[in-house]
């Protein structure tokens, strides 16, 4: 990791990572595919590490259809045994069946928004939570709003989208920004 450069204190030294970290993590997503494609990896993740979701991120990629929610609501029976089968991602079959079901879950509230991402940003008055957090201990796990939005999602029958889950998709989409106040990334 470069020295010179502060960044939050949950990274790692791998390259990905840094990646992830100086590029994407609380940059605000506005575009469907990109907020389904986060969504899925955020179920995948839930007991897991980030970083492990990362690494297999391509993996994910080449087996969801290139994260096009449209095509993912039709997979069968056929594409579930596939699933089972790719040892590149990980094959828990509840959370390939909750990828399979969010995304027909998904298509739904875009019928019913316009798109998943007026619904989902409305959450947030449409504008990102700007934190100040001086350390990792100060960033938390869950937010009253992450409440309620795993509460709406789950009376939309959304499955694998606990609060701590969905805090932390609201980070990855930008929705929130828990950079530390020392990283070269917080108030970008």
């Amino acid at each position: 990791m470069d020295q010179q450069i502060n960044r939050c204190g949950w990274l790692n030294n791998d390259p990905l990572y840094i990646k992830y970290h100086d590029e994407e993590w609380g940059v605000p997503v506005h575009d469907e595919q990109k907020m389904f494609e986060f969504l899925l990896l955020e179920t995948f993740q839930a007991g897991l590490s980030w970083f492990t979701i990362l690494k297999k991120r391509e993996s994910f990629r080449e087996a969801f259809a290139q994260f096009n929610y449209k095509k993912i609501a039709q997979f069968n029976d056929e594409d579930f045994d596939r699933l089972m089968n790719d040892s590149g991602i990980i094959r828990n079959k509840l959370k390939i069946r909750a990828a399979i079901n969010n995304a027909q879950r998904f298509m739904e509230v875009q019928k019913e928004f316009g798109s998943f991402c007026k619904y989902i940003w409305g959450f947030v008055d449409h504008k990102p939570i700007i934190n100040k957090p001086k350390t990792l201990k100060d960033v938390p796990a869950t937010s009253p709003i992450s409440d309620a939005l795993s509460k709406d999602l789950k009376k939309r029958g959304f499955k694998f989208v606990g609060s701590t889950t969905i805090y932390a998709h609201m980070q990855a989409c930008g929705m929130v920004n828990d950079h530390t106040v020392d990283c070269f990334r917080f108030g970008k």
